[in-house]
């Protein structure tokens, strides 16, 4: 390690609680080589207070983190940083939260046909199996990293549909920047463009990262830097 990496924060990467670490895994590797140190969040539990749980445990607690949510776990930032203020935030085709109040977790325009594909036991599909498969199949590189994501995409309660997060006032004031896929989150990236903050975008599917991970994690070195 470098002394100018050491004095860098580190970085943590959070998975979308759908998925698992494999998204995150190759980037955070790369990441590496522009000199940040990184680690990648375990994703637990089944219920928003229990995979935020898992991620504050993942924090380093003797200095700042800055985190580096994809997806659904964008919306657990305002939680997160009630408790462990980050040393910024790097936003990657991720939901943002609201400024205020309480963040729902699931689009409501994916609730009704989600909760109908529930099985008996109250357990929604898995993110995998919620798009036509030949779409998924355009997210990944290959067949391998198509088997890897499925093999950790989680099953959670139909009950995580409704859940919300609370979200403290002030939380988009630190250093967040932003970085998109494709036209999949435009609304947040107009967001935080209109906000001010660095953005960038790279242009791919969802899960960009598996598939290019090198220019990924040279995109959020770059947003990294302005920040």
């Amino acid at each position: 390690m470098t002394a100018a990496t050491a004095q860098r924060p580190p970085v943590t990467f959070l998975p979308s609680p759908f998925l698992g670490p494999a998204v995150w895994e190759p980037v955070a590797e790369r990441l590496q080589g522009h000199g940040w140190r990184t680690r990648v969040a375990p994703v637990r539990g089944a219920m928003p207070a229990e995979v935020l749980d898992g991620f504050e445990e993942a924090l380093p607690d003797d200095e700042p983190t800055v985190l580096v949510p994809h997806s659904n776990a964008g919306l657990y930032v305002p939680a997160i940083a009630a408790v462990l203020p980050p040393a910024g935030t790097v936003f990657v085709d991720a939901a943002l939260p609201p400024a205020s109040g309480e963040a729902a977790l699931v689009a409501p325009g994916l609730r009704a046909g989600l909760r109908r594909r529930a099985d008996d036991a109250g357990l929604l599909p898995p993110w995998t199996a919620w798009w036509p498969e030949a779409d998924v199949r355009a997210l990944v590189p290959d067949e391998a990293t198509l088997r890897a994501v499925e093999a950790q995409a989680r099953r959670l309660p139909a009950t995580y549909l409704d859940a919300t997060l609370p979200v403290t006032a002030g939380w988009a004031g630190g250093r967040n920047a932003y970085l998109a896929f494709g036209g999949t989150y435009a609304d947040e990236l107009e967001r935080a463009r209109g906000a001010g903050w660095p953005t960038d975008e790279l242009v791919g599917g969802h899960l960009h990262m598996l598939v290019d991970p090198d220019a990924v994690a040279g995109a959020i070195a770059a947003l990294l830097a302005r920040i």
